[in-house]
């Protein structure tokens, strides 16, 4: 797939919104306002979809093989959805709620022993974060490679946490990096690229959203405000919400 983005470079656009349980579905909206926007076409000609290796796809409904279909990833915690988009390859996303945990008992009982090892010498106040880290890492990762954590998912070691983009172990050309919510949250993305790729991140807030541009080739993070109504990318809350693209499956 080529890569496009505002600036031309290959870039991984990640959507925030709340998730309150109700319809429409919040990660159907987002997933299609990605479509809409990264693949430049009106809503009612896009499906949610799965592609090979049960990946969720968005492609437009006259490309019933997904030939110029947009990767998608989806999480959700406690009252929040994610949902990840890039048209140049495979992408995985992860968030979590950081909360009171038994990091150590954790990681000893699914981790790999070098991970074990890094989370206990970490600063114990903050090692139930260390300890999300790794693990939406994990998630991650085993949705970009479109696996899950089928098959030892949670035993594939996971670099130690931190900005850049972090390759991987034993996985070529498969990189994960962890971009800033802030608050309680920890989110991660994983990504298959040979090249730099960017980060931008959507939040909305209230009547407006603060886009967070990370560029983990740098790691630089600048953040903005940006009105509802702007237009061009990567801006993405736009158009009408309450329509919505068709829907195969549940993502």
């Amino acid at each position: 797939m080529g890569q496009l983005t505002a600036s031309g470079r290959d870039t991984a656009y990640v959507w925030v919104g709340r998730d309150t349980g109700g319809q429409p579905d919040p990660a159907a909206e987002l997933l299609c306002q990605a479509g809409r926007l990264l693949l430049d076409r009106p809503r009612a000609e896009l499906v949610l979809t799965h592609g090979p290796g049960g990946r969720p796809l968005v492609r437009a409904s006259d490309d019933p093989a997904g030939s110029v279909g947009l990767p998608v990833s989806v999480s959700r915690t406690a009252g929040l959805v994610v949902v990840a988009a890039r048209r140049a390859g495979a992408i995985g996303v992860d968030v979590e709620r950081v909360r009171p945990l038994p990091a150590l008992a954790l990681a000893r009982r699914w981790f790999p022993p070098a991970e074990l090892t890094w989370l206990a010498d970490r600063p114990e106040a903050g090692r139930a974060v260390d300890f999300l880290r790794l693990w939406t890492a994990k998630e991650a990762v085993g949705k970009a490679l479109g696996q899950g954590l089928r098959g030892g998912g949670l035993r594939r070691e996971m670099p130690p946490p931190g900005l850049p983009w972090r390759p991987v172990p034993g996985a070529e050309a498969l990189w994960v990096g962890y971009p800033e919510l802030g608050g309680d949250l920890v989110l991660a993305v994983a990504v298959h690229a040979t090249g730099q790729v960017d980060v931008e991140v959507v939040q909305p807030t209230g009547h407006g959203a603060v886009e967070v541009v990370q560029r983990p080739g740098h790691g630089v993070a600048a953040v903005r405000s940006a009105s509802v109504e702007r237009t061009s990318l990567p801006v993405v809350v736009r158009g009408n919400w309450s329509s919505r693209c068709s829907t195969l499956g549940r993502l």
